[in-house]
């Protein structure tokens, strides 16, 4: 990720979103309430607290026999916001008595309220409230009150924080309310999430609208509309194979009778070697219709119903179906069955699997070559092995082979590219898994490619 895509980030979840969203609107709600709340109980608290200080210095100022001052301490002024009384001669320049000494502010020139600071460095702030001097008596001493500032301050700064509380106290209960709405809601965008997964080339079905959200609802519908389209093209595919393999079954079967036909009448030599290649191109030609065939059906198909196969006996009907093609070319088969395991499975999907493994076996294998089907268990659990001595795998091929039509460079002709991509999408519908293995690897000592299904049923 570069410092741009770092600096551009944001979070995918819209869970995560809205919560972001939320718990910044509620700290910017907080911090404003508390901001107005601070300025609003600011004036609040000043006006009545100069309006103590100007009663306080009045009844003072205005009695003819004041008694003496009351003291105070730190705590009184600073912690209690007690109002400090300090008495000046009638010229200002003496000061007669002060209720809190420590607090050194000279006699203001302006009556009226001020804000002085006083002390060493910046000293402490007061607000100081100085009744004007009497016209009527000159000779009376002058009055002035203070109050801390510090002391109104942290007053005010409380109230702020008790109106910002409720707001800080709801935030948990929000968030907890918003996570459950949103699960609520992403319940029904994970359920049209399964519905989409269960979806295949097989069952295109629409999404239903019914529990969607409407914010939703319209990219559902595209959604439907797409999956009608698809499931449009995928039957016209699999009705245009079939039709195709259909049409070209007839006259290449009726090929291959005037071909049998003509055997007898081509004399020997080049002609005889040319009509056989011939010949093996027709039967080549046969056996991919038939393929395609086969393909066509099981795509547009749905699966067959499960029941128990035994997999020993499926294993043997399988290899009498192919034993013609081995006579042909000179290959022993042999099984061995060592367990009989029994399967709960597609009794058609197991012969798609097992058929164009032996089938592939057989034809790679060379004339007069061995193939052996080996049902046993591998810890504990039953495996079916095809065993060839045919040239085998590279290790880079071994993916690309379940393609269809994929042919590994070099193969020699005869093959069609789709039986084990057959052989794969039967396997895969039943729970099936299978590997391919090279001999050599596998500490027999010898070359050939072992076909393993692992069938992941007990032995």
């Amino acid at each position: 990720m570069s410092s741009r895509d770092r600096g551009r980030w944001r979070p995918r979840s819209l869970r995560t979103r809205l919560l972001l969203w939320l718990i910044t609107l509620h700290v910017i709600a907080a911090v404003a309430t508390a901001w107005f709340s601070f300025g609003a109980y600011g004036r609040m608290v000043h006006t009545f607290m100069d309006d103590q200080m100007r009663l306080v210095a009045e009844s003072r100022a205005g009695n003819r026999k004041p008694g003496p001052l009351q003291a105070l301490d730190a705590a009184d002024v600073q912690v209690h916001g007690a109002v400090v009384v300090q008495e000046w001669s009638a010229d200002g320049a003496v000061p007669l008595a002060s209720g809190y000494p420590v607090a050194a502010v000279p006699l203001q020139q302006t009556p009226g309220f001020a804000d002085v600071r006083s002390g060493p460095g910046e000293g402490q702030s007061w607000r100081v409230f100085t009744v004007p001097e009497d016209a009527e008596q000159p000779d009376r001493p002058r009055v002035q009150v203070l109050q801390s500032e510090a002391f109104r301050q942290k007053r005010i700064a409380k109230r702020a924080l008790y109106e910002g509380l409720p707001l800080a106290l709801m935030l948990p209960a929000t968030l907890l309310m918003l996570w459950l709405i949103v699960s609520a809601t992403s319940r029904a965008l994970r359920g049209v999430a399964r519905e989409v997964a269960a979806q295949d080339e097989r069952s295109v079905a629409e999404l239903p609208l019914a529990r969607v959200p409407d914010e939703i609802g319209p990219l559902v519908a595209a959604f439907n509309t797409l999956l009608a389209r698809l499931r449009n093209a995928f039957v016209a595919q699999r009705r245009f194979v079939q039709d195709a393999a259909h049409e070209l079954r007839t006259p290449m079967a009726a090929i291959g009778l005037q071909l049998e036909n003509l055997r007898g009448h081509v004399p020997r030599g080049e002609a005889s070697e040319r009509f056989s290649q011939l010949e093996a191109g027709v039967t080549r030609a046969q056996h991919l219709i038939e393929q395609l065939l086969q393909l066509s059906r099981q795509e547009g198909a749905i699966n067959d119903a499960r029941a128990p196969v035994d997999v020993a006996a499926l294993l043997r009907e399988s290899l009498g179906q192919r034993m013609m093609l081995a006579d042909q070319r000179s290959v022993d088969v042999g099984f061995d069955g060592r367990i009989a395991p029994v399967l709960d499975a597609s009794r058609t999907d197991l012969h798609s699997v097992f058929d164009n493994l032996v089938d592939n076996a057989l034809r790679h294998t060379p004339e007069g070559g061995v193939v052996d089907v080996r049902l046993h268990a591998i810890d504990g659990r039953a495996v079916v092995d095809v065993v060839d001595d045919g040239p085998g795998i590279a290790p880079q091929w071994r993916d690309q082979v379940f393609d269809r039509f994929f042919r590994v460079p070099g193969t020699p002709p005869g093959g069609s590219g789709l039986g084990l991509a057959i052989a794969q999408a039967a396997a895969a519908r039943q729970g099936l898994r299978i590997e391919l293995r090279d001999r050599m690897e596998d500490g027999e000592g010898t070359n050939g490619l072992i076909a393993r299904v692992h069938l992941l049923t007990p032995a």
